[in-house]
């Protein structure tokens, strides 16, 4: 028997030719691979749905009955089989698009089959697309009117309902299904193939060699199934109570491992990289905020400039992230954290990830500071000669004291004389390794850090993704900002929606008119972009009205004069894509309208709602849709309607979409979690969170004895962890 770092090809049953296409298809390389390759759901064999009894569109469910008709229809891409089933209640068309070939030759017409699958309406019938189909047994079916599926979900740390209900989970009979490909599948590697590969590995295992990776008293503490025993169950579970404990063990250990890893990070962060102290708060600080400032800061900005001035006066390196909502007030946090570096001799740069929102940031705290003495340049890929090279000596000398730009800044050429603080708005829009070259800007030592974001993030996606980070959040609006309201309309309300965006711009106040522009259909995007431009045209005529258009694939001089029409208030409506949606303030607009929302995710929503409602008047959000939407695309547009909290936002949208692949390299690797999903395992995070600090706190270098199973497991799990977590 191998061992489970052995090749796969050397398991019973697979071969070099089958061990290519587990590679290729499912990057299984190994024995270990297949042992965490999980199931995606689990199907209790006694169940059935009738046909009679299928009333909802998208139910998954199992079936069994005869296959009475097969044949095939169409031709090249439109070729499809097409069978029918039938039951003692009724009949169901079955179509396939793919493999069509392999399954004409596998299915045979009159035998009974148990059928898996989701349930489709197609011109008022339904039918099953792509369904799973496997000969029936001889032993006649239990009719249920459940849904067979398990999804592995694991809500907080209580146990999951039983799978098809019966006191103490005492069903049998759990068949586990497993992520597959046609590939596969036709080399008999569907889900049956790969569970009786996965049942042959196991017996060949034993305890030893699946050692247990947390401390005894962790397992007590918390009556955590062994680890021999959970990757078991979760392939095999006898009962639901077997399969919740070895989901319930497998969550933790993945979350448990990541906060230990992120916290030792931050604490070895904390202790081992020394800061330039600021120790003062002198005149620039002092005057800005006695002075200049014009209007009284927030609690939650208060409370936040008292986190950062602790920081800097520790000694200790800050890596501080901030979030606030759009509007909230971070540039000027911002701003009176780069002064407290200039009273301490210190040079300071902002960098942010567009010229659009670059520019922006160098006139409003220009505007700011006002003669207070504080130089302020600005530098980008676009500055160019002679001027790049005055502002570049200025930074050299020690002369401009503050910098404002975009990823120009992190170039080789740009050096600095002592700069003290790094701030990186909307820093997703970064590469960790981008972000890190900013490190080397001071021979003397690396400068703080303060990262802010306006994409509030959910509380379980901010302890996992920037856990090894210090976390501020102002949560406060500026007094005198009205909410903005937002309004749903379908396509053929367009008469209304235009009427009203006349009415704001008779009142003075100019209007966005936002298109999708998504990568894969962009030259169908642009083409809805240049042709809504037209309609407005026509609808909005000059002389009365004139129109500024934006969009990525413009020129940045063209883009930049659009803008500044705009901004100058020469044009009343600016169409545009979603470039403007970060950073763009014209507090005189009062109206965004967005068509086709339903293509956009609620962060992005929530993003470009907040160009407007940035003056005193009121101002409104059109979300323009088709009148059929999804069900996850109604709810994301009644959440936009229904609230302006960017953190409930956030929360829903993580729900929705799941965490994905986030932000660059630090968070991709960290993503890839077997079974824990962050929208649902809240708890969990907070619990797993909670005893890593406790551990660390009590023995930072886990060097104690009954920590030495966590000391081998980070290591094995970190051979090849690259750690960016020190530059945020």
């Amino acid at each position: 028997m191998p061992n489970l770092d052995s090749n796969i090809e050397f398991l019973k049953g697979v071969g070099p030719q089958r061990a290519d296409i587990l590679k290729t298809e499912l990057g299984i390389f190994t024995c270990r691979d297949l042992l965490f390759h999980f199931p995606f759901r689990y199907i209790d064999r006694t169940k059935f749905h009738s046909i009679r009894n299928l009333h909802h569109e998208g139910e998954t469910v199992q079936l069994r009955g005869t296959l009475r008709r097969l044949e095939t229809l169409g031709e090249g891409r439109a070729k499809r089989l097409v069978g029918t089933l039938r039951d003692e209640t009724g009949i169901l068309e079955l179509v396939w698009f793919r493999s069509v070939q392999w399954l004409e030759k596998s299915l045979v017409v009159g035998k009974e089959y148990i059928v898996f699958g989701r349930v489709s309406e197609f011109n008022g019938k339904f039918n099953m697309p792509h369904p799973e189909m496997e000969e029936a047994p001889s032993s006649p079916p239990i009719r249920g009117g459940e849904s067979p599926e398990y999804n592995g979900a694991f809500p907080g740390v209580k146990p999951a309902p039983p799978l098809m209900g019966g006191a103490g989970g005492a069903a049998k009979n759990f068949d586990p299904v497993y992520p597959t490909t046609d590939k596969l599948t036709q080399k008999g590697m569907d889900a049956k193939g790969l569970r009786k590969l996965i049942r042959t590995l196991l017996d060949g295992l034993s305890a030893s060699d699946l050692p247990e990776t947390l401390p005894d008293y962790l397992g007590a503490q918390f009556k955590l199934t062994p680890r021999w025993q959970a990757l078991n169950k979760i392939h095999f579970p006898e009962t639901q109570l077997e399969l919740d404990a070895a989901i319930r063990r497998i969550k933790f250990e993945e979350l448990f491992f990541l906060q230990l890893r992120l916290l030792q990070v931050r604490t070895r962060r904390k202790d081992s990289v020394r800061g330039f102290v600021f120790s003062k708060i002198g005149d620039y600080f002092n005057q800005f905020y006695q002075e200049k400032l014009a209007f009284e800061l927030t609690g939650a900005q208060k409370r936040v400039l008292k986190e950062i001035r602790a920081d800097l006066a520790s000694g200790k390196h800050m890596n501080r992230l901030v979030q606030g909502d759009v509007g909230s007030g971070k540039t000027v946090v911002a701003l009176m954290t780069m002064l407290m570096a200039l009273d301490n001799g210190h040079q300071a740069c902002l960098m942010a990830p567009t010229e659009i929102l670059a520019q922006q940031h160098l006139e409003g705290i220009t505007a700011l500071v006002g003669e207070l003495g504080v130089n302020v340049g600005y530098l980008s890929g676009s500055v160019k000669g002679k001027k790049r090279e005055a502002i570049l000596a200025k930074l050299a000398s020690g002369e401009m004291h503050i910098v404002i730009g975009t990823h120009a800044l992190i170039e080789d050429w740009v050096q600095f004389k002592n700069l003290g603080i790094s701030v990186i708005d909307e820093q997703h829009r970064f590469g960790v390794e981008q972000r890190s070259r900013l490190w080397a800007k001071n021979p003397a030592g690396p400068p703080h850090v303060l990262v802010m974001t306006a994409t509030p993030i959910p509380r379980t996606l901010a302890m996992t993704l920037y856990g090894d980070l210090d976390i501020s959040v102002i949560n406060e609006l500026p007094p005198g900002r009205k909410p903005i309201t937002t309004i749903h309309k379908t396509e053929h309300h367009r008469l209304r929606v235009q009427g009203f965006m006349r009415d704001e711009i008779s009142k003075g106040h100019q209007v966005y008119v936002v298109y999708p522009m998504i990568e894969e259909t962009e030259k169908v995007d642009l083409q809805n972009l240049m042709s809504g431009f037209e309609a407005l045209s026509r609808d909005f005529p000059t002389p009365q009205y004139q129109i500024s258009i934006v969009h990525g694939k413009m020129k940045a001089g063209d883009k930049d004069f659009e803008m500044q029409r705009f901004i100058k208030k020469e044009t009343q409506i600016m169409v545009a894509t979603t470039v403007i949606e970060v950073g763009v303030n014209i507090p005189n607009a009062s109206l965004m309208v967005i068509e086709n929302a339903e293509r956009f995710g609620l962060s992005q929503l929530h993003q470009l709602r907040g160009r407007v409602g940035r003056g005193a008047d009121q101002s409104y959000c059109l979300l323009l849709t088709g009148h059929k939407l999804s069900h996850d695309g109604r709810e994301r547009i009644q959440t936009m309607v229904q609230t302006t909290d960017g953190f409930i936002i956030a929360e829903t949208d993580l729900r929705l979409r799941g965490p994905g692949n986030i932000e660059g390299t630090q968070q991709s690797g960290m993503l890839r979690f077997l079974l824990a999903d962050l929208a649902r395992d809240g708890q969990i995070i907070a619990v797993a969170r909670e005893v890593a600090a406790q551990i660390l706190e009590k023995d930072p270098e886990l060097a104690l004895p009954e920590h030495l199973r966590l000391r081998m497991q980070l290591a094995s799990e970190g051979k090849d962890t690259r750690v960016w977590s020190r530059i945020s």
